[in-house]
Parts: C-alpha cells; sequence; structure tokens
C-alpha cells in the first residue's frame, strides 16, 4: 500500500505544478506605463543652464499655456534624432519647450545645442537624475505635454511625425 501512494502522491504534485507553470505562462506580465495622464507637475527647483542661477518649477511653467518639457541628454542617439522635430515644434506660438539635460557633460551639453541648435525657452540642468524620477521618466528622451500645470500627454522614446502631430492636435 505504502508503495503506491508515494507515486501517486508524486504524480499528483507533478500535475499540479506543470498546471500552475502552464497558466503562468499563458498570462502576460508585460507592464505598459500610461501615457495619458492627468497628474499635476512635481515641485522642483533646477540650476538653469548656461548660469549659476536656480530656478523653481512654479515660476517656469504657468497657466492656460502649453509646455512641453524634454528630457534629453547629448549622449542620447534618440535625441539627436528627435532634435529636428522640436525645431519645428519650436516654431509654434502656442507652446513653449522646456528641455531638461539629463546626467550630462556640460561641454557636451553645449556643443550639441551649438552643432544642432536650440529649440528650447529654457534648460535645466538634472545633473543626479532626480528631477526625471520625479517625473516618473524611464529613460532618455522622454517628453511631456503639460498645460495647466497638469502632464495631459507622456511620450516615451523619441518624437516622431505621428507624436508631433498628435501633440498639435492636442494643443489646437
Amino acid at each position: 500500500m505504502k508503495n503506491k501512494i508515494l507515486p501517486i502522491f508524486l504524480s499528483v504534485f507533478f500535475l499540479i505544478s506543470f498546471f500552475i507553470f502552464y497558466k503562468g505562462l499563458q498570462t502576460p506580465n508585460i507592464y505598459i506605463p500610461k501615457t495619458d495622464i492627468q497628474k499635476r507637475i512635481p515641485i522642483f527647483e533646477a540650476e538653469i543652464f548656461d548660469t549659476v542661477n536656480k530656478i523653481n518649477s512654479e515660476d517656469i511653467f504657468k497657466e492656460n499655456k502649453f509646455y512641453l518639457l524634454n528630457i534629453w541628454a547629448s549622449w542620447c542617439l534618440p535625441c539627436r534624432d528627435e532634435h529636428s522635430l522640436l525645431i519645428s515644434l519650436n516654431n509654434q506660438k502656442d507652446i513653449n519647450i522646456i528641455g531638461l539635460n539629463y546626467k550630462d557633460n556640460y561641454e557636451n551639453a553645449k556643443k550639441f545645442l551649438k552643432e544642432l541648435g536650440s529649440p528650447y525657452k529654457k534648460i535645466l540642468l538634472d545633473k543626479d537624475g532626480t528631477i526625471a524620477i520625479e517625473w516618473g521618466a524611464y529613460g532618455v528622451p522622454e517628453t511631456f505635454l503639460i498645460y495647466n500645470k497638469k502632464i495631459i500627454k507622456k511620450i516615451i522614446g523619441p518624437l516622431d511625425k505621428n507624436s508631433v502631430m498628435e501633440i498639435k492636435e492636442l494643443i489646437k
């Protein structure tokens, strides 16, 4: 009798284990971050690029205006690719583009802007990456569309023609 219980017990155990693992493989656990959010912007203080002055986010983002916060770095190749789209968006009268220079070498960032031009009304420094974390950024580049001090759209990765068209539609 004891000789029969052990094989039956092991068979049931392996069957249950197989069923659990099989179900686990069929359930996707991919995390997709939200890109349409109505969250207030974080309050922070940052050093302004090319100066030693600091500015508070409350003084940058005003009510009833559209802003685009673009997190970028000179070492970021996708940032270089999206830069021409930011330049074209800068020609829009109804949007202010704010740059957040992320964990970058100051001289390299200066060369980057000199070479490609600057689409930014203001550039803020994020030397240690804490400001980007407060915004909920996952990497570089990321772009946030802001209105009335609320994030209304988050674009993860580089801008493309579709995301620029979407931004233009939202600011109309």
